[in-house]
C-alpha cells in the first residue's frame, strides 16, 4: 500500500472512529489504535477539519459534532432520479475498483427512495467487479487532496509519444470526466501554462507543501469551451463533417458540441461544422462512424483518417501473418 493510500485509508478511520465516540478521543488513544505518533494524528485531524468535517476539541480530546456531521438531504422525485443516474454513469466512467466510489453509490443506495435502491447497488457492484488500480487511485486521491486544500502536486507524466517519464508541479485547478476518462487540469510549472493531463498517464502524484490559489480570471467552462471534450487552447480551427443519408437522423438527435451548426443536403445527408482548438482530439468520434462520414476539413485531419482506414482495411485483406505495411 502507498503512502497516500496508506493515510486516506488511516483519515477514513479516524472519522469512523470520532463518529463511534461520542465522548471523544485523546490524541494519544488514537496513535496507539493507528500505530502512529501523536504529531501524525495531529496533522490529520487539521486536515480533516479543513475538508469540512466538524471536529472539535475539548479538554484534550477530540470528538466529531454529529448535529453538523448529520445533515438531511431532501430531495424531490425527479432530483432523487438525476442523482441516481449520476451514479450509474460514474460507475461506468471509472474502470478501476476504487473504493471511494463504491461506499458513496452504497450510501446513496441506503439513502434514497427503495426504487432507486437496486439500481445503486448495481452501479456500486460494478465498480467493485473493476480490476485493482491502487496507482490510480492513490494518484486521484493525491490530485484531489491538492484541489481541496490549495496544495500544489508533484506528479510523474509519461508522454504517449516519446514514453519519457517527466516529473512536473502541477496546481491542480479541476478533476474533470469524461467517457474516455478523468482529467486534471491546471498550471503546470514546467510549461508555465495550463495544461491537462489524463491520470491514466500519471504514474506519480505527491501533494507538496506548496501552496497555490486559482486566479479569479479562470473559468472553467470558458477554458473548456474551445476543447471537443477536454483539450483546450488558444488557436481554433473549423472541422466540416458529411454525413451520409442513413445516419444524418442520429447527427440531429444532439448537440454534438456549442459551436455546431449543421446544413442538411439535398441528398439526405448533412455536414456537422464545429469550431474546436485541437481537432485530433475528435479522431475517435469521427472512427466511431466508419464509413458513415467523411471529413471536409481540415485537410491534414482528412488525410489523417483516410490513411488509417486504409489501414484498417489492409487488415481485413492480407494474410494473418502478413502486417499490413505503412
Amino acid at each position: 500500500m502507498t503512502r497516500l493510500a496508506s493515510r486516506t485509508s488511516r483519515l477514513r478511520q479516524i472519522e469512523e472512529m470520532l463518529v463511534l465516540h461520542p465522548e471523544g478521543m485523546r490524541a494519544v488513544d488514537l496513535a496507539e489504535r493507528l500505530d502512529v505518533d501523536r504529531r501524525t494524528v495531529y496533522r490529520d485531524v487539521e486536515f480533516l477539519c479543513e475538508q469540512g468535517i466538524p471536529v472539535w476539541q475539548k479538554d484534550g480530546r477530540f470528538g466529531i459534532n454529529r448535529t453538523s456531521y448529520l445533515s438531511t438531504v431532501h430531495l424531490t422525485f425527479h432530483e432523487a432520479i438525476a442523482l441516481m443516474l449520476a451514479g450509474l454513469l460514474l460507475s461506468r466512467t471509472i474502470d478501476e475498483r476504487n473504493p471511494h466510489a463504491m461506499t458513496a453509490l452504497r450510501k446513496l443506495a441506503m439513502t434514497l427512495p427503495r426504487p432507486f435502491t437496486p439500481h445503486l447497488k448495481r452501479a456500486a457492484d460494478r465498480v467493485s467487479a473493476n480490476s485493482e488500480g491502487q496507482r490510480q487511485i492513490a494518484v486521484l486521491e493525491a490530485l484531489a487532496e491538492g484541489w481541496g486544500t490549495g496544495y500544489k502536486v508533484k506528479i510523474g507524466y509519461r508522454s504517449p509519444r516519446s514514453g519519457q517519464l517527466r516529473e512536473r508541479l502541477l496546481a491542480p485547478y479541476a478533476l474533470e470526466p469524461t467517457p474516455s476518462g478523468i482529467y486534471v487540469i491546471g498550471y503546470d510549472d514546467w510549461a508555465s501554462d495550463i495544461r491537462t493531463f489524463k491520470l491514466d498517464r500519471l504514474e506519480t502524484a505527491v501533494v507538496t507543501a506548496r501552496k497555490f490559489s486559482i486566479p479569479e480570471t479562470f473559468d472553467l467552462e470558458a477554458h473548456l469551451a474551445s476543447g471537443w471534450r477536454i483539450m483546450a487552447g488558444d488557436t481554433i480551427s473549423e472541422v466540416a463533417l458529411k454525413f451520409t443519408p442513413e445516419v444524418t437522423p442520429h447527427i440531429h438527435e444532439r448537440q454534438w458540441h456549442p459551436t455546431q451548426t449543421l446544413e442538411n443536403l439535398s441528398g439526405g445527408g448533412c455536414i456537422l461544422k464545429v469550431y474546436v482548438a485541437q481537432p485530433q482530439e475528435m479522431q475517435p468520434f469521427i472512427r466511431s462512424w466508419g464509413a458513415q462520414v467523411r471529413v471536409l476539413a481540415p485537410e491534414w485531419l482528412r488525410d489523417q483518417i483516410a490513411a488509417e482506414l486504409h489501414l484498417a482495411a489492409a487488415q481485413y485483406v492480407l494474410p494473418d501473418d502478413q502486417p499490413p505495411t505503412h
